[in-house]
């Protein structure tokens, strides 16, 4: 068994300029304001992934081992370290009979295959979106057709999917792999996509599949989750109005990193990701007026209230919430662990996505 990566050493302060100094270096015109994007943030199927482990280490004691990083975000999964969750590669690095949480972008049939050979007590926190799709690849690929598969290739979710059915699915990776695509009968194809890709790249991707092979059919409902389209729709309807867009979340995190490319393509003149405040660099404020602020789908609320903080610093206190849409989706636990959790008198069961529990 490999040894537990270790925490993360305390973030650094940054020795920063000061608020004068940057407004020296290049004034700006009008009053300075931020953008806070809304939706954005914790989505439920996350929310559900976290509260598993927490839940799980509550309930069952540390450690409790989890494949793959629960949820892409680096803040999440050092805190659960440090509440003794232990994050593996692999399932072979568990000892025999512990207790394995599988991440929220779920595993193919063969890691679960794997877990059971190890006698490991599983815990399912893959997002049910998620488990929606694996279960249409499933169901396409027992009809015979042949499934291409939209996303990135070593991307775990895409991993996870393709291992549902590999003989029948292909990888498409970007719009530009179309043109070189072989199937086996281009009358006999299905589409399905990763659930956290830029919608527009993804509506590209089809359109140009569709050119291809005019038959090609449409799963039963769009693949990419509802928290990935709402965060993408509300910072397009900042960009234009930005000077600067930070996007919070972390580099691993596909849907964070859309967002920063969304924001870009919709017109922010400048976009950055960064994994918390600290990440900040205050040149990036000379000239600027508006700031546009999001987060991705895994990140805590805790991280963007820092940004905000440090914004409110350098005199970005007037704050606008631009509203796209409402979030009230929610998830049960996993049925594993929800057993347990009434067995030991845990009636808090439930949970959901934005504002249904107090930020990290």
């Amino acid at each position: 068994m490999s040894t537990p990566v270790a925490l993360a050493m305390p973030t650094v302060p940054r020795t920063r300029r000061s608020p004068d100094d940057i407004a020296s270096a290049a004034p700006v015109e009008g009053p300075k304001k931020v953008l806070l994007a809304s939706p954005r943030g914790y989505c439920a199927g996350v929310d559900r992934a976290v509260i598993a482990v927490e839940k799980a280490l509550e309930h069952y004691g540390a450690p409790v081992y989890v494949r793959k990083q629960i949820v892409h975000n680096k803040h999440v999964v050092e805190t659960l370290e440090s509440q003794g969750a232990v994050f593996v590669d692999e399932v072979d690095e568990v000892p025999e009979g512990s207790l394995l949480v599988f991440s929220a972008h779920g595993v193919s049939p063969a890691v679960v295959q794997s877990a059971a050979e190890r006698n490991l007590e599983t815990i399912d926190a893959t997002c049910p979106l998620v488990t929606k799709v694996h279960r249409e690849a499933v169901r396409f690929a027992k009809r015979g057709q042949q499934i291409l598969l939209i996303g990135h290739v070593g991307h775990e979710e895409v991993e996870g999917t393709f291992g549902e059915a590999p003989e029948q699915t292909i990888i498409v990776n970007s719009p530009a792999d179309v043109d070189t695509l072989e199937v086996e009968d281009p009358d006999n194809l299905v589409w399905l996509s990763q659930t956290t890709l830029s919608v527009d790249e993804a509506l590209e991707t089809v359109s140009r599949l569709r050119e291809r092979f005019p038959n090609l059919q449409d799963p039963p409902s769009d693949d990419i989750c509802y928290a990935t389209s709402n965060r993408q729709g509300a910072i397009k309807e900042i960009a234009p109005r930005a000077d600067l867009v930070i996007v919070v979340g972390s580099s691993n995190s596909s849907n964070s990193v859309r967002l920063k490319e969304v924001a870009a393509e919709y017109g922010a003149k400048r976009a950055e990701r960064v994994d918390n405040a600290n990440q900040v660099d205050e040149a990036w404020f000379e000239g600027t007026a508006t700031v546009g602020v999001t987060s991705g789908a895994s990140v805590p609320e805790v991280l963007v209230r820092d940004v905000l903080g440090l914004l409110a610093d350098y005199g970005y206190g007037e704050i606008e919430e631009v509203v796209t849409a409402e979030e009230d989706i929610l998830f049960s636990l996993p049925k594993e662990l929800r057993a347990r959790l009434t067995a030991d008198g845990d009636a808090d069961r439930n949970l959901g996505g934005r504002g249904a529990r107090p930020a990290r």
